[in-house]
């Protein structure tokens, strides 16, 4: 858009700013069209109708001195620009009207009621060298009116017709600048990305603004920087933000600079803040920088509502997480059902424990959820700020391996952090495979890779023949299973009694613990054996996981089908290479590891009768027992751990006897 600066430079107008116009305040001013009045117009009271804005009003035929109606109606045209927010008053003087005022270009100070000739962007002025150039006969009062409402008055010698012209050339450069203004505006609308919670959406408006409008651009809020073009916009544009924060709306803003809160009307508290040290901005910018706020605003509104949604999702994570570890599985269900349906809806699962430095916590979780893709519950754990938990479910006939798979490759490419995984577990029995899955990981610290997926890896319960197994798992439950109710309650108080103390099985159940003692002891009479002994407890707990994990409760075993015994399971190929594997580390030590592992079970995994057997000290016998744990990778504090090394004993050592009470019920072992 042509200004009137531009108009002024323009030789064949013979235009300059009247005596007492401020010429710096006025050169930038836009001029979008040209209306011309003749004094009969005037008089009449044209226009009557609202100016554009950004029109110039060209008056001609004025008298020498204006006197009566032609000054009133010259001063109520001008009351209507001020309104219409018009351009300017252009006044045609003939070179041979009586000149009274000098106009060359000054400024009007009126408390010293004198007009004082200054210079202007474009040299001196040629007004106060050329007769012709003298002000028509415009009063102090109209001068005077022009300073008070921000109008500027110019005086051009130059034909009607050099006008005329002029206004074929403002249509021409406005319909430029409307085009202009088009292909920006297309440009932006390009700029929309496919999401709109796009994290780099507000980077890539900001750099096309500052290469469009050759400005420097920040977005941002009172907790950080949006978006910065140059990266040291901040630097320039922070002062001003933060001024305005704190004067409010008081805070004067440059015409180089301006400052736009996006989407005010709810409330927000993000700000456009641009700016350059050349010219102001023009109405068409100050359009184009309105419809970038806008665009800024709905991807403002995008980011705080994706943020509440993925802290909603964190939160509802963290709940379903808890609840699983304190054995609520219904309860875990219900809440991820929204977000996730049907990922709890297993029976089993496995637990994987990923530690990485806190300061890539973040990522790393970002990058744990993708590496999974909906096929496990991922959250940072809030107990402590390095670990993040992982929940696979595992449903029946598909591998288990692929999120195992997948973390692994996540640690080599982040080139940090470990990771330890659980076996399958009953998905009430979460607390016990995340023991596990912790114990692996700190394990993983020795390992050259930091993973540790022995567990996944060496699972028992995989390498057993699945119909043997089965058939020795619900004979020896056969007293627990021939009621339906009975089943469900003592499946439920075992599984978790087995695995924790009855206090804590007890407050996991939301039963009373003398409840949770005496439904145990009912069991304990009902399958004839005494859990006061740890094969006893690993042999109940390794059949009822059996039960669970492989096959619903469907009746009593066929007739005429003898059942294996636990000594027989154990008797494969496939389990013996698996304790000479899980025991391979152990022999090595130079400690007799696995004498002090043996001794320990016989006495039913107490420390004091253990160190008396051997005569060793009791902190001894815990130093072998850590030692062993991390040559196992197991913890050695649960039930699965304690499984894992005494059918492992008895397998490779022949030294530890399996089920020796629990045979007895099984008519193969008579």
């Amino acid at each position: 858009m042509l200004t009137l600066g531009t108009l002024v430079g323009r030789a064949e107008l013979e235009l300059d700013f009247a005596a007492g116009v401020d010429a710096a305040r006025y050169e930038a001013v836009g001029v979008a069209t040209l209306t011309t009045l003749t004094l009969p117009q005037l008089l009449e009271g044209e226009p009557q109708r609202r100016l554009e804005p950004g029109s110039l009003v060209l008056i001609t035929g004025l008298e020498s001195r204006l006197r009566g109606r032609a000054e009133v109606a010259l001063e109520t045209l001008m009351e209507q620009l001020a309104l219409d927010r018009c351009a300017g008053l252009v006044v045609h003087a003939t070179p041979e009207a009586p000149r009274s005022l000098s106009a060359s270009r000054g400024a009007y100070e009126p408390s010293r009621g004198a007009y004082e000739p200054s210079r202007s962007a474009h040299g001196l002025s040629r007004v106060a060298h050329d007769p012709s150039r003298a002000a028509h006969g415009l009063s102090r009062a109209v001068i005077d009116l022009s300073h008070t409402l921000a109008v500027p008055l110019l005086i051009t010698s130059a034909a009607p017709p050099m006008w005329a012209r002029t206004r074929h050339l403002l249509r021409d450069s406005r319909l430029a600048g409307a085009e202009r203004h088009v292909t920006q505006l297309t440009t932006l609308v390009q700029q929309v990305p496919t999401e709109l919670a796009d994290p780099q959406a507000m980077q890539r408006i900001a750099d096309w603004l500052a290469r469009s409008l050759r400005v420097q651009v920040l977005v941002s809020d009172p907790q950080r920087v949006l978006a910065a073009s140059p990266a040291t916009a901040a630097e320039t544009l922070a002062p001003a933000i933060i001024h305005r924060s704190m004067a409010e709306s008081a805070y004067p803003v440059s015409p180089h600079t301006r400052l736009i809160t996006l989407a005010p009307a709810r409330g927000a508290d993000t700000v456009l803040a641009v700016a350059r040290s050349s010219a102001p901005f023009d109405d068409a910018e100050l359009r184009l920088l309105g419809h970038a706020a806008r665009l800024l605003g709905l991807l403002d509104q995008a980011r705080r509502e994706h943020r509440a949604a993925a802290d909603a999702s964190r939160a509802a994570r963290r709940a379903a997480m808890e609840l699983l570890l304190d054995g609520e599985v219904d309860k875990a269900r219900r809440v991820m059902a929204p977000q996730a349906p049907g990922l709890l809806e297993t029976d089993t699962a496995r637990v994987f424990v990923v530690d990485v430095p806190r300061t890539h916590r973040d990522t790393a979780v970002r990058r744990c959820e993708a590496a999974t893709a909906g096929r496990a519950l991922v959250i940072a754990d809030p107990r402590t700020d390095r670990r993040i938990l992982l929940v696979q479910p595992v449903r029946a006939g598909r591998p288990t391996d692929g999120v195992g798979t997948e973390l692994t490759r996540l640690i080599a490419a982040l080139g940090i952090g470990s990771v330890g995984g659980s076996g399958v577990y009953s998905i009430s029995l979460l607390a016990e495979a995340l023991r596990e899955a912790t114990a692996a990981q700190g394990f993983a610290l020795q390992q050259p890779d930091s993973v540790a997926l022995s567990a996944h890896h060496t699972d028992l319960i995989s390498l057993l023949p699945a119909r043997e197994a089965q058939l020795w798992a619900r004979q020896l439950l056969s007293p627990l299973m021939r009621n339906d109710a009975q089943w469900e309650q003592m499946r439920e108080t075992l599984l978790m009694a087995l695995a924790h103390p009855y206090t804590v099985a007890a407050r996991r159940l939301n039963l009373h613990r003398n409840t949770v003692t005496r439904r145990v002891a009912r069991a304990a009479e009902a399958l004839h054996v005494d859990f006061a002994y740890v094969s006893d407890r690993i042999a109940v707990g390794l059949a009822l996981e059996l039960v669970t994990h492989r096959e619903q409760p469907g009746g009593p075993v066929p007739s005429g089908e003898l059942p294996p015994t636990l000594r027989s399971l154990l008797a494969s190929p496939q389990v013996t290479a698996w304790a000479d594997t899980l025991l391979l580390a152990a022999r090595g030590d130079r400690r007799d590891l696995l004498t002090t592992a043996t001794v320990w079970l016989t006495h039913d995994a107490h420390i004091e009768p253990t160190a008396r057997a051997l005569g060793l000290s009791e902190a001894t016998v815990r130093s072998h027992l850590r030692a062993l744990e991390q040559h196992l990778a197991r913890d050695l504090g649960s039930l699965g751990g304690l499984r894992d090394l005494q059918f492992s004993l008895h397998v490779v050592t022949g030294e530890v006897e399996v089920g020796e009470r629990c045979d007895a019920l099984c008519p193969a072992a008579t």
